[in-house]
């Protein structure tokens, strides 16, 4: 405490701290060392040391050496890439009992962003509960909003949310008072699945009641008459031609926190779905956001916003004073744009079966960003700055507007959510959420950085939103697809980290970008590999040193060293063996399909050959196929082409082991053991990795077995390639 003018003035406290683990850190260094010496190694191999063949075979051997060269030095500087987020980490810790001391209740307003697009996709009561679960945070209700935009402009979705604005008036008093988590209706009572508290039972009774009637509803694809009467104002905006793709904007303040007698109650709950016309591009979420953010600014203008997917929902609900901790810190806050949190699944198996959490990327290497100023912004579970994400620069100054706006009827402002609103405006480019890019969040994101701001990273243990994970092999295929696609198509354009970051974020940040941004290329060596290695094997090509030979140890020191270090951190993480065995399956799966259809997807859209599409990825499950994933079954189902190049590396793979195998049980000598034994370990690998994919292929009898015609064309294309290679 220091005195002026008989004035006491407080010490600045932080409201969080940002932590080092010295020790860790040096310790990774050594052995990332170590890795690079052997990488290095095996370049000089390739380029210096002559393979022992046959000569009549030397230009096939000098071809395949200069391909498996090429597959090499890329995996070499990819690796160095990916350390960028293991190099300097650091981890956050907030002191909310200091924000509480200081602030109070007057905290600076807060809107919360819920995107939804299709009422059979993302069924009307998983976003009410999401819904729900934020209306009741631990925060002020005056100074919370909850929108939600609906681009699916369904009547099935509205009928929901006024549903729940009418048992929010019970759950978000019930929460508060009996410090309710999670705060998820649907979430607590699977939670509390055991007993329930008497207190709970009427709230409970209540939202049991309202599902029943939501479920009616959405079942029947109708909404009551009497909600209907009930909300005239609302349901008075569907015209009798509306539909999802041509509709004018539709907009209802359901609960106006700005009225007297809905304070210190409830917080504004306000639907809203933009117009909407075939003749204008929509861009999808990110115009969503857009939307929201014009609107918003019109009937709360929150100083802070969190934006959220439908499916997740709050489950801690100090998640918001958390973030806040960061944002306000008078020190260090105030050059912090965003704070991240993890995306976290409450749906997952044990074992993670399609490695849905992606638990090293969460846990370590956001972290790793984080001290390189600030991991990416993707998408959901993110509280921004309003005025950041419009467009301020760091460095200028903040308009700060607590005033509560005047305007009482939706109808003056539909117009900020009209198709043409946009036109001749900077929304999309220097305002708001940028467009053309099917990872809108992740461009965004770097676009802030740029401008001089940094973020922060948060993962507390209690997990502050869960979500819902694609629950089969295609839909996760499908979601990793759009993800590498959106990503490349960054790397290849003016927002490409490499240049637009160039003097503008540290080197380490340009990096931890490009680590995502070459998942779709890193498919290319992934399916050399996976091609040449069991290939090579049938026809007795080593394409490894021999076992004996000296060179054999940086190939054998990579491959284990690297794997065992990844086992290491996927447990620290709080894995399992069994899920890290999982993620290396996936790992695989991804490269040699999702991201190879991406890669190949954005190599069209800039030869002008396709555009690119928004996939939504389904967030319900048909029974049988859910009692599948609970018991980690591969699910695979359907005819994908994804699954036709899945189907044929593995079987591919399986071929040539076997015929390698019994050409080594005949032979006197076991010399192919000795000449291509790496060749047998990575083809034995592959044939374990994959034993669920030839259960599906070859012995399953359930629905979520391989497609037969999937199963038959890829024995087909790969006894096919077996062939031709052996007459080579």
């Amino acid at each position: 405490m220091g005195k002026q003018d008989d004035r006491f003035i407080p010490v600045h406290e932080p409201l969080f701290e940002t932590k080092r683990r010295i020790g860790t850190v040096i310790a990774y260094r050594v052995f990332s060392a170590s890795v690079f010496v052997c990488i290095f190694l095996i370049w000089f191999y390739r380029v210096f040391v002559p393979v022992e063949i046959d000569e009549s075979r030397t230009g096939l051997v000098r071809l395949l050496s200069l391909v498996m060269l090429f597959a090499e030095i890329y995996f070499g500087l990819y690796w160095v890439v990916t350390q960028s987020s293991r190099w300097n980490p650091v981890w956050r810790f907030t002191f909310a009992d200091r924000l509480s001391r200081i602030y109070g209740n007057d905290l600076p307003r807060l809107d919360v962003f819920i995107c939804t697009a299709d009422p059979v996709i993302e069924p009307p009561l998983l976003v009410v509960n999401t819904v729900l679960s934020v209306a009741a945070l631990d925060y002020p209700p005056e100074k919370l909003a909850v929108y939600l935009s609906d681009d699916g402009g369904s009547e099935l979705t509205f009928y929901a949310l006024t549903e729940a604005a009418e048992f929010a008036k019970t759950w978000v008093p019930f929460c508060k008072k009996f410090n309710v988590e999670p705060r998820s209706p649907a979430a607590y009572l699977s939670a509390k699945a055991n007993g329930l508290d008497s207190s709970a039972e009427e709230v409970v009774k209540l939202y049991r009641e309202m599902a029943t009637r939501i479920e009616m509803a959405t079942t029947h694809g109708r909404v009551p008459e009497e909600a209907r009467l009930k909300h005239g104002d609302g349901f008075s905006q569907w015209d009798f031609d509306t539909t999802r793709r041509n509709h004018g904007t539709i907009l209802q303040i359901l609960v106006d926190g700005r009225e007297e007698k809905t304070r210190e109650t409830i917080p504004t709950l306000v639907y809203l779905s933009r117009e909407k016309r075939p003749q204008h591009h929509h861009h999808f979420k990110a115009g969503a956001m857009n939307a929201m953010l014009r609107i918003s600014s019109k009937i709360t203008c929150g100083r802070f916003i969190l934006n959220l997917d439908c499916d997740m929902y709050s489950n801690n609900s100090k998640s918001a004073r958390d973030a806040l901790c960061i944002l306000l810190d008078e020190k260090e806050g105030k050059e912090i744009a965003f704070v991240q949190f993890p995306q976290c699944f409450d749906n997952l198996t044990r074992n993670d079966l399609y490695g849905s959490m992606m638990r090293v990327g969460m846990d370590v290497e956001f972290n790793g960003l984080d001290g390189n100023g600030g991991p990416l912004y993707i998408g959901t579970g993110c509280f921004h700055r309003r005025d950041v994400i419009c467009g301020r620069k760091y460095g200028e100054e903040e308009e700060k507007s607590e005033k509560i706006q005047e305007i009482s009827k939706p109808e003056m402002i539909k117009a900020l959510a009209s198709c043409t609103y946009e036109e001749n405006t900077q929304w999309g480019k220097e305002m708001g959420v940028k467009y053309g890019c099917p990872v809108e969040d992740v461009i965004t994101g770097l676009a802030i950085q740029c401008r001089g701001w940094k973020s922060a990273y948060l993962n507390p243990k209690n997990k502050a939103f869960l979500g819902v994970a694609p629950t089969n092999l295609h839909q996760t295929l499908v979601q990793l697809r759009r993800w590498s696609e959106g990503d490349f198509q960054i790397l290849l354009s003016e927002y490409s980290p490499i240049w637009y970051g160039q003097g503008k974020i540290s080197l380490g940040l340009i990096l931890g970008y490009c680590v995502y941004c070459l998942w779709a290329p890193s498919s290319v060596p992934v399916l050399i590999y996976s091609v040449l290695t069991p290939l090579c094997l049938i026809k007795g090509i080593p394409l490894f040193p021999k076992v004996s030979s000296s060179w054999c140890i940086p190939f054998g020191y990579v491959t284990v060293a690297a794997n065992v270090y990844s086992l290491a951190e996927f447990l620290w993480c709080g894995g399992t063996f069994r899920g890290w065995w999982n993620e290396q399956r996936m790992w695989l799966y991804r490269r040699t399909s999702s991201y190879l259809f991406g890669f190949i997807d954005t190599i069209r859209k800039l030869l002008g050959v396709s555009e690119s599409a928004f996939v939504i990825t389904a967030k319900v499950a048909e029974e049988e196929g859910a009692e599948r994933y609970k018991e980690e079954v591969m699910e695979f189902g359907v005819e994908s082409p994804m699954f036709l190049l899945l189907g044929t590396l593995g079987m591919l793979n399986l071929f040539c082991f076997a015929a390698a195998v019994m050409r080594l049980l005949t032979s006197r000598d076991g010399g192919d053991f000795q000449t291509m034994g790496l060749q047998f370990g990575i083809a034995g690998a592959l044939v374990v990795i994959n034993w669920p994919l030839y259960e599906g292929m070859l012995f399953r009898k359930d629905k979520g077995k391989m497609p037969m015609s999937v199963t038959v064309k890829s024995i087909v294309l790969a006894l096919s390639a077996c062939t031709c290679f052996a007459f080579l």
